[in-house]
């Protein structure tokens, strides 16, 4: 496993609607419990990677930091921030960047 599979299965998570942009509606995934995991690019800003951990740590959700660039990449989206919904898909993407230390927790 290397970065490649984290790109793939970010953009297949996108593809099969697990994926969720966007500040508020990431937010709001946490606190309702469909979040399973949030991954951050390293760029985002420093308040608002405080707010991400904060609200990680409080609703038990794992956020990880990745390669800046790395979420674009994958999923063409624009953004610093991407939940994953509850699921497979969280598993899979967990093992990946735990394997492969692509990101710190």
């Amino acid at each position: 496993m290397d970065e490649r599979k984290l790109k793939g299965q970010m953009g297949l998570c996108l593809r099969a609607g697990q994926a969720i942009f966007g500040e508020e509606a990431c937010q709001k995934a946490m606190r309702d419990g469909k979040a399973g995991l949030l991954i951050l690019d390293e760029k985002i800003s420093e308040n608002a990677g405080a707010r991400y951990e904060i609200l990680g740590a409080r609703e038990e959700i794992p956020v990880y930091r990745i390669r800046a660039g790395l979420l674009w990449e994958s999923t063409g989206k624009p953004g610093m921030a991407m939940a994953v919904q509850k699921g497979g898909w969280t598993e899979s993407m967990l093992r990946s960047l735990e394997a492969n230390g692509l990101a710190e927790q």
